[in-house]
């Protein structure tokens, strides 16, 4: 059964909080939580979350997106999940492509969700995404009602395709001894403190102790090392190009103004150009530049949330 709330259950809250709940997948335990408002009505349109990848991170990095959403008035319910290798999930240690993600979200929408969903991504997760859409374009599937972009990687990084030869030479440099003392090193608040004022957030400031103590934790587990390395390895850098031109559906695209890129090939693209280029080769897109700089559902999330009600109430 699926936990219900009501819109002031979380008026009054601090923090968001819901039971974690399990479903099987592969033979992998895999975890969830699911916001259901008793407001919401049969026609409601849920919210499926994808969440970033990276050291630490986990469907927690949505809480104050899912808190904020509803203390605004929304009432679409909210699907979020972990990704095999993250949170709560099992943690084998394997390799993951994005289509391994994306079968595994495919069916969480077909099992759990059962309905036609909204996906919002955060960052180069839209490999997962796009990987999603190209699985429901092949299967004849109708389970996907639009995509939110939040933050999106530099375009020249999304047409790009990495050799198989090079990511398995990073996957096997990171998969062993060294890569195992990194990862020691890179779960350290001062790393993550570096790393996320340097590389994630426009403001400083925002880099506060509820994101670090958050990331410390997830990253307690050196299990949770493979999913990341799975991502450092590079095995998402391949030509999505095809899958975006056949997208049709709406898709929103939110960009920070201090948007900024860890990929040499786009380092040189300013925040106005990555958004056009999103907007010229999404069929059916729009988009908007927000303060902040790549995690704005954390870092503005106010602000976040409004365009992303805008684009849902709009749109659907």
């Amino acid at each position: 059964m699926q936990p219900q709330y009501s819109t002031q259950d979380f008026s009054t809250m601090s923090s968001i909080k819901s039971p974690t709940l399990f479903y099987e997948w592969q033979n992998y335990r895999c975890a969830y939580e699911v916001y259901n408002p008793t407001t919401a009505t049969e026609d409601s349109i849920p919210l499926l979350l994808i969440h970033p990848i990276g050291v630490g991170l986990s469907r927690i990095f949505w809480h104050r997106f899912c808190e904020s959403w509803y203390k605004a008035g929304n009432t679409n319910p909210i699907y979020n999940p972990d990704l095999l290798g993250c949170g709560d999930c099992e943690m084998p240690a394997v390799a993951c492509y994005p289509d391994d993600w994306a079968a595994q979200l495919q069916f969480f929408l077909e099992t759990v969700v059962k309905k036609p969903a909204i996906v919002l991504v955060q960052g180069a997760l839209l490999s997962v995404g796009l990987a999603l859409a190209k699985m429901q374009q092949e299967s004849g599937s109708n389970l996907i009602r639009g995509l939110v972009l939040a933050g999106p990687p530099a375009w020249a990084v999304m047409n790009k395709h990495s050799t198989e030869r090079q990511q398995r030479i990073v996957w096997n440099l990171l998969d062993s001894p060294l890569g195992n003392a990194f990862y020691r090193y890179a779960r350290r608040a001062e790393f993550l403190r570096s790393f996320s004022v340097k590389q994630l957030f426009g403001d400083a400031a925002k880099v506060d102790s509820e994101w670090l103590d958050a990331l410390q934790a997830g990253a307690a587990n050196p299990d949770s090392r493979h999913a990341v390395f799975s991502f450092l390895a590079g095995f998402w850098r391949q030509d999505y190009s095809g899958t975006i031109q056949k997208f049709d559906r709406p898709v929103l695209v939110v960009m920070g103004e201090k948007a900024s890129s860890i990929s040499q090939s786009g380092k040189e693209e300013k925040p106005d150009e990555r958004l056009a280029q999103y907007l010229a080769h999404f069929p059916n897109a729009e988009g908007l530049l927000m303060p902040g700089r790549n995690v704005l559902p954390y870092e503005s999330t106010a602000e976040f949330v409004i365009a992303v009600a805008e684009f849902v109430n709009g749109s659907f």
